[in-house]
């Protein structure tokens, strides 16, 4: 059994905010379960090539919206599932920080970092 809390360890700087890698590769389990927090008023520009991602909101709001423009709040109680490698920007809003819960399979090693630019979508 695996029992961790997320005081007991730093979280990764990830480029606009935390994330606090709950479990990884390296627990065997298959996939990485984040509590990730993104800076009010940030937006990130993201895509997982090689991972699928759902994310739950547990607090504050914000923004998903696709590269092709369509647009999806994010408030507590939200999930969005990135099913098809998607592309998108993140958008926490200008008053409050977004909370997430991210789920990634395959599993992350834990230590992975974004390059945000604007010249493109940042993946790893």
């Amino acid at each position: 059994m695996i029992v961790r809390s997320t005081n007991e360890f730093a979280p990764i700087q990830w480029g606009n905010g935390t994330s606090h890698r709950l479990l990884t590769e390296s627990d065997g389990m298959g996939f990485t379960v984040c509590e990730t927090v993104v800076r009010k008023g940030t937006t990130s520009a993201l895509q997982y090539r090689r991972h699928l991602e759902a994310c739950y909101c547990t607090g504050g709001s914000g923004e998903v919206v696709t590269d092709s423009g369509e647009r999806y709040k994010i408030t507590e109680g939200t999930i969005y599932a990135l099913n098809e490698n998607d592309a998108h920007y993140l958008i926490a809003s200008d008053d409050e920080d977004l909370r997430l819960v991210s789920v990634f399979s395959p599993a992350l090693r834990g230590d992975e970092k974004h390059t945000l630019s604007a010249d493109g979508f940042s993946q790893y």
